[in-house]
C-alpha cells in the first residue's frame, strides 16, 4: 500500500524520532518491503532500542525468516488463522499456488531462527479467546475440527510452553512490559487461574482450559460463575 522509497524515508524517520512501528504484513512481497524498509532505518539511525514488530505474517518467504532476528524485529503471530477452514481451503491456497501456500504462517520456522515471538487474536475478526490461539498454534488444526481437516503445515507447529510465552512474555516484551509476562519475584503479579493444567493432557484438548480467575497486578478482575 506504500511505494518502498516512501516507506524507507517514513520508516527511517519515525525510528529517528523513537516511535516503535507496529506493521500488518499478509502478503510476501509486503512483508519484504516492509523487513528493506527496518534494514535501512538501522543502516541510516543504527540499533535505537525500539522493538518494532510485523503482525499477521500470512506469507513469508523463506529468505526472510532469518532477517527478524537479524535486524530484531518481533514477529506478531494471530495462530487461528494457521489452519484449514473453508476460507483457507477454498479461498487462500487456491489463489496462492503451491509455493506461496507452503509458506503461510511459518511460526515453526520463524522459532527455530530465534525470532521473538507475540501473539495476539486481531480481535473481532478472530475470537480473542488465547487458550483457542494457543490451542491452534500447537495443533495446527481448529478445536472442532480434529480428525475432521488434516493439520496445516504440521512442521510450522510450536511446542505448548512456546505458544504460551508468546501469548504471555512474548507480547509484553513488544509493548515494552518488562515486569509483566512471566511469574518472576518482583514483576506484576498479572496472571490467570485455569481450571485444567493443560501441559498435563493431549494438545487436542488444549482449547477445553477455562480460565477460573484473572488478577491484574495482583487484583481480581474476573472470575468464573
Amino acid at each position: 500500500m506504500v511505494e518502498p522509497d516512501r516507506l524507507n524515508r517514513a520508516v527511517t524517520r519515525l525510528d529517528a524520532h523513537g516511535f516503535q512501528l507496529h506493521f500488518h504484513a499478509i502478503g510476501d512481497r509486503a512483508l519484504t518491503e516492509i523487513l528493506d524498509a527496518l534494514e535501512h532505518a538501522r543502516k541510516t539511525n543504527g540499533d535505537t532500542g525500539l522493538r518494532h514488530h510485523i503482525a499477521h505474517l500470512q506469507v513469508v518467504r523463506p529468505e526472510d525468516v532469518y532477517r527478524f532476528r537479524a535486524l530484531g524485529v518481533t514477529a506478531t503471530i494471530q495462530p487461528l488463522w494457521a489452519a484449514h477452514d473453508d476460507q483457507m481451503d477454498d479461498l487462500c491456497i487456491p489463489v496462492l499456488g503451491e509455493q506461496r501456500a507452503a509458506w503461510q504462517f511459518p511460526f515453526g520456522d520463524l522459532r527455530r531462527a530465534g525470532v521473538t515471538l507475540a501473539a495476539g487474536s486481531d480481535w473481532g475478526v478472530t475470537s480473542a479467546d488465547p487458550l483457542l490461539g494457543i490451542h491452534v498454534a500447537v495443533n495446527r488444526v481448529l478445536p472442532a475440527a480434529h480428525g475432521e481437516r488434516v493439520v496445516f503445515l504440521p512442521e510450522q507447529r510450536l511446542n505448548l510452553a512456546t505458544a504460551v510465552r508468546a501469548y504471555t512474555s512474548g507480547s509484553a516484551y513488544a509493548n515494552h512490559l518488562d515486569d509483566t509476562g512471566s511469574l518472576t519475584v518482583g514483576n506484576r503479579a498479572d496472571l490467570v487461574l485455569l481450571d485444567r493444567n493443560p501441559f498435563d493432557g493431549p494438545p487436542e484438548d488444549i482449547a477445553r482450559t477455562r480460565v477460573l480467575r484473572t488478577y491484574v497486578e495482583g487484583a481480581l478482575v474476573h472470575a468464573a460463575d
